[in-house]
């Protein structure tokens, strides 16, 4: 009768994993690599929003090389079996969406429309509409997909093409439930430039696709710790639980729309003052997120 395998935990404690191979360790990494990149982002975008002209422009301009560090250690990961290939295309891919969020938060890459939502609008029109503010970036993002699609499947590191995966679904989800309707949105930290965002979202106890996707996460979590619980080697403990820490991020950041949690205070600590120029037009007063 063959053993069925240990569970990474049990081969943590027993000795057979080292520190950087625990799934414990990995959660935590991914925990912390979300934490920081996010309020690494916000503070520039912040700062870059409180100065006058170009300068998110030349910020997102200025960071390149980050997307292009980003495409070569997901490329060089890809051949890369091991604890250490997990991490590299895991944090290789969160530079490439990073860089890609920085550019639509300076209003560098976002979409042809940039005035509010007229009041009235309602159905097609309204979804053409919220598409024009978010159209190129989310072309950008779709192009991304593609490209980590084709050069990393098959491959023996498939971490990095997950991790960009899960991101990309679970933010096409987020924004589909701000589009239909939420309880909590926060607007908080949207610059200046994209205040017009808030117009094209609206306040509602439930929409219908909320119920599908946290299932959806849900499940693909469950997935993912299956595969943890089955996995036999060290690059599998590394890389299935930096997929379960992102996939029950996403989770808990869709249930943050639903459930009135403080989550603003886990970056609001770390911000610069806002700008005071908190001028709105009519429009966007009637269509706050």
């Amino acid at each position: 009768m063959s053993v069925p395998p240990l569970s990474a935990l049990n081969r943590f404690t027993e000795g057979t994993l080292s520190p950087m191979s625990s799934p414990l360790v990995a959660a935590l990494i991914a925990l912390i690599l979300w934490w920081v990149s996010t309020g690494v982002i916000l503070v520039a975008v912040r700062l870059a929003d409180k100065r006058e002209g170009d300068t998110g422009r030349r910020l997102t301009l200025l960071t390149l090389p980050l997307l292009g560090l980003g495409a070569w250690g997901y490329l060089a990961s890809l051949q890369m079996d091991t604890t250490y290939g997990a991490y590299l295309g895991f944090i290789a891919v969160l530079a490439i969406w990073g860089w890609i969020e920085l550019a639509f938060l300076t209003g560098t890459i976002t979409g042809p429309v940039n005035r509010p939502c007229p009041s009235g609008i309602a159905g097609w029109e309204r979804f053409v509409r919220a598409w024009g503010t978010v159209a190129y970036h989310e072309m950008l993002l779709t192009a991304a997909l593609i490209f980590v699609a084709l050069t990393g499947w098959g491959a023996e590191n498939v971490f990095g093409l997950w991790s960009f995966v899960i991101l990309y679904f679970a933010r096409i989800s987020a924004k589909l439930n701000l589009f239909m309707g939420v309880p909590h949105i926060n607007t908080e930290f949207l610059p200046r430039h994209l205040s017009h965002l808030g117009s094209h979202f609206r306040h509602a106890r439930m929409n219908a696709l909320f119920p599908v996707s946290v299932t959806a996460l849900t499940f693909a979590l469950g997935c993912w710790l299956e595969r943890l619980w089955s996995a036999t080697t060290p690059a599998d403990h590394t890389g299935f639980a930096l997929l379960a820490a992102l996939t029950a991020l996403a989770l808990l950041e869709h249930w943050f729309l639903v459930l009135p949690m403080p989550d603003a205070k886990l970056w609001r600590w770390m911000l610069p003052a806002p700008s005071t120029d908190t001028t709105k037009t009519p429009q966007e007063t009637s269509h706050g997120i």
